[in-house]
């Protein structure tokens, strides 16, 4: 805690606002004016300015006795985040995501006939190609491809499904135009695509959509899972939740920064 007089440009009351704010947590959802004070360091009279203040601002509600945070300190949060371009906003969800799942994750958005990718968390080697940010995959065979082809008005996906030319990259690659509609008709009913060694034998992924504030598809998120440790059910079972959730998060983080 800074010395009790201001000096030069430093702001002491700001500075325990700031704190007050942390002084609530998880563990400490609900404090006292008492257990504030002792929290921060500071005195009663000092802490119940603060929070009376944070309550007039509406960070904070209180029931008379205990305060609590409301939701708008989140603005305090979404500040930054607006700074951040879609891969450095999403990078704190796909590394919670890939710790969960132990699978590389990865987000790419839509450049036809291609996906482009933005944003990568790699765990181990998966592919034969090495991918980083930028690189580029065709998007028909692609679990990203497809969830953002799900998200073409109807017109624009006929229009690139009769000018493709798409070849057989393995034994199990879909290439009819008719069952491509259909793999896309199916990710967009169910809210994910599943390819399982389409685009290379030994690997499947999954993918979910992330949505900009008017609900258009504007990215697609992944986990690329080696076909020897994983199974189409276990990619739905094991891996979906957490990677609908984390999509999800990202949206929601787009849309509170008024992502277009």
């Amino acid at each position: 805690m800074a010395s009790e007089a201001s000096t030069g440009t430093f702001l002491q009351g700001l500075e325990r606002g700031l704190a007050v704010i942390r002084a609530f947590s998880a563990d400490a959802p609900s404090l006292t004016l008492s257990e504030v004070a002792r929290s921060v360091g500071i005195t009663p009279a000092t802490a119940r300015r603060i929070l009376l203040t944070l309550e007039e601002l509406g960070y904070v509600r209180s029931d008379s006795r205990r305060f609590s945070l409301t939701p708008r300190v989140l603005a305090l949060g979404w500040a930054y985040l607006a700074s951040l371009d879609l891969g450095e906003l999403a990078g704190p969800f796909m590394e919670e995501l890939s710790a969960k799942t132990r699978e590389s994750c990865s987000i790419a958005t839509l450049d036809l006939p291609d996906i482009v990718y933005v944003a990568r968390v790699p765990t181990s080697r998966i592919m034969t190609v090495a991918l980083g940010v930028g690189a580029r995959l065709p998007a028909y065979p692609t679990s990203m491809g497809r969830v953002l082809l799900a998200g073409l008005a109807d017109d624009e996906l006929t229009a690139y499904l009769a000018t493709l030319q798409a070849e057989s990259l393995t034994a199990r690659t879909v290439t009819s135009a008719d069952k491509l509609r259909e793999t896309v008709s199916r990710a967009r009913a169910d809210g994910f695509a599943l390819v399982d060694q389409e685009l290379e034998l030994g690997l499947r992924s999954i993918a979910a959509p992330i949505h900009n504030s008017r609900g258009r598809t504007i990215a697609a998120l992944n986990v690329s899972a080696h076909a020897s440790r994983s199974t189409p059910a276990s990619l739905r079972a094991d891996v979906l939740p957490h990677l609908q959730a984390a999509a999800d998060q990202i949206t929601t983080a787009l849309t509170h920064r008024g992502h277009l």
